[in-house]
């Protein structure tokens, strides 16, 4: 098998209008997709997906919300982006520090979403 690509990662929440706020608002991610029970964002050239518990047929044995970490990768400064979070009253839970990421040395932030998965922001 060859893998290409990732096409989407789906992460599951309670609160689905939490989520599309802080995602959309705060991360200003486009929705592609919201019901009552699923919210689609494009994320590069990607989608990222949150799912209530039930909605799904094809769902892990124990889909927990807040178990989920991710990590993004931004173009604006830290800097800039620790400054638009607090705007926000986003708490910074670690970071910025150097890390090394799958394109070497890169500068990161941690941060929680509404549901407690953990954000890494970063920028080469």
């Amino acid at each position: 098998m060859k893998v290409k690509d990732i096409d989407h990662i789906t992460i599951f929440a309670n609160d689905l209008k939490l989520c599309m706020r802080f995602y959309h608002e705060v991360l200003d991610l486009p929705i592609i997709e919201f019901t009552n029970d699923r919210l689609e964002f494009q994320l590069g050239k990607q989608k990222l997906i949150f799912l209530q518990n039930d909605s799904d047929d094809n769902v892990p044995e124990n889909p927990t919300p807040g178990s989920s970490k991710f990590c993004i990768i931004v173009k604006d400064s830290l800097t800039d982006l620790s400054a638009h979070l607090a705007n926000y009253g986003v708490t910074i839970i670690d970071g910025p520090k150097k890390v090394h990421g799958s394109n070497g040395p890169m500068n990161s932030l941690f941060i929680n979403d509404p549901e407690k998965n953990v954000i890494e922001i970063c920028e080469y």
